[in-house]
């Protein structure tokens, strides 16, 4: 509980001094990248002060020139301080719109060209893949959880097709990502944080073209996922073999 405390601490003293930094140079500039490094610089550094040690695997697959589709599973509410500031380059990410509705934390994610998603409305979900296009047009890279909620037992959720649909009409490769240990340090459903090391996997990027068609394409990225997570969580025998070789991970902006 301390620790949970000491991060969301952190969290709260640090964004509004965010704003009342980067909001008017951006205002005045137009330059968003200062934000943005303040942003990632607070959410790595909250998660390294709950305790939690983050090693990454694969990163060197990752060709920071160019432009992704990052497509997670999703256990827990510290995936996205823990994931966000190790993707290579400014990144959108595509969010619950409940989040919106907090001002300061709005107008941030407003800045951030985040795409707001009504995950219980079919509209507003094209709508957010229209809005999550503009953004990859624009040389973001975009992170999407694409179970679209988080998994009580570390287990794959069915996936949504919005995010394939994405990846076939901007033409952009997708990098399937595994989080491995959010589930241990903080599950779904509970607010204190234990400590424990968290690995996030980057397989290798899979291009939307070499397949015939949408399903085909969710079931490999599905099935690179799956290969990443504990032999105990998997729902079938991975071909896929995982490199074994662990980096400390840091953040990057």
């Amino acid at each position: 509980m301390i620790r949970t405390l000491v991060m969301l601490g952190f969290w709260a003293i640090l964004l509004p001094v965010a704003a009342l930094i980067g909001f008017p140079w951006t205002l005045i500039t137009g330059d968003v990248s200062m934000l943005y490094r303040m942003t990632m610089w607070g959410a790595w550094t909250g998660v390294r002060l709950a305790g939690i040690q983050v090693r990454t695997v694969g990163l060197d697959k990752i060709d920071p020139a160019r432009t992704y589709i990052f497509m997670s599973n999703h256990v827990s509410n510290v995936d996205p301080p823990i994931l966000m500031p190790l993707i290579p380059r400014r990144m959108s990410i595509m969010v619950k719109k409940e989040l919106f509705r907090v001002p300061v934390l709005a107008r941030l994610m407003r800045f951030g060209s985040l795409v707001p998603v009504d995950r219980g409305n079919r509209e507003s979900g094209i709508a957010a893949v229209r809005a999550a296009a503009d953004v990859i047009h624009q040389g973001l890279n975009m992170t999407v959880y694409v179970e679209g909620h988080r998994s009580f037992d570390g287990k794959l959720l069915p996936f949504k097709k919005g995010p394939f649909y994405l990846a076939e009409e901007c033409g952009v490769p997708i990098v399937p990502v595994t989080i491995v240990g959010t589930h241990y340090v903080m599950p779904k459903r509970r607010f204190g944080i234990k400590p424990g090391i968290v690995t996030v996997v980057f397989h290798q990027p899979i291009e939307p073209k070499d397949f015939g068609n949408r399903d085909c394409l969710m079931a490999r990225v599905r099935k690179v996922i799956d290969s990443g997570l504990p032999a105990d969580l998997q729902e079938t025998n991975p071909t896929t073999t995982v490199d074994t070789k662990v980096h400390e991970g840091k953040a990057s902006a």
